[in-house]
Parts: structure tokens; sequence; C-alpha cells
């Protein structure tokens, strides 16, 4: 009797195992799924902005009427809402900390 008791407990665990397997599985094909839609609507989002960029610097002059090179300028938008035109050498040395925060995020 207490042999078959061990087999039935054994058997029960294994069933018990079985089961949380099978929930994790669809789990992670369910946050699979997720990622996947979050990449694409990220990616959606990137190319957006990068057309509104591009808009708004093929609408922006300098003093002499001459269009601005968005080669050399960023947009800049402060946490107030003002948004500035700022030279690109000015920024990249205070943005270089947080792409390689960005990058090791990433990895």
């Amino acid at each position: 009797v207490a042999a078959q008791n061990c087999r039935k407990r054994k058997l029960n665990a294994i069933l018990n195992l079985e089961e949380d397997v099978c929930n994790l599985q669809t789990q992670k094909e369910s946050l699979k799924k997720e990622r996947s839609q979050h990449s694409r609507s990220i990616s959606r989002m990137k190319q957006k902005l990068n057309n509104l960029y591009r808009d708004i610097f093929s609408r922006l002059r300098d003093d002499q009427g001459r269009p601005v090179n968005p080669c050399q300028y960023v947009i800049h938008c402060s946490s107030e809402g003002s948004i500035f035109i700022i030279p690109k050498h000015l920024v990249k040395s205070e943005q270089k900390p947080d792409n390689e925060k960005e990058q090791k995020q990433q990895q």
C-alpha cells in the first residue's frame, strides 16, 4: 500500500509538472507574439518620427532663407515643451552616455 501511494504521488507530481510545462509553453508563445507586436509598433513609431523629422527639416530655413541642413542640426525638445534646433556638435558629447546605456540595455 505504501509503495502504491508513493507511485500515485509520483504520478501526480509528474502530471502537475507536465501541466506546468504546457502552461509555460503557452505563456511563452503568448509573450513572443506580444513582443513581436511591440516590435512592429516601435518600428512604425520610429518610421513616423523619421518622417516627421524630415518634414520639419524640409520646412526650416535659416536667417538668410536657406534650408537648414539636417546633417548639422538636431531637434531638441525640453521637458517644458520648448523645441530647439541645436548644432549636432554641441549635442553629441551630452548624448553619448545615454546611447551607451541604451546599447548595454539592448544586449
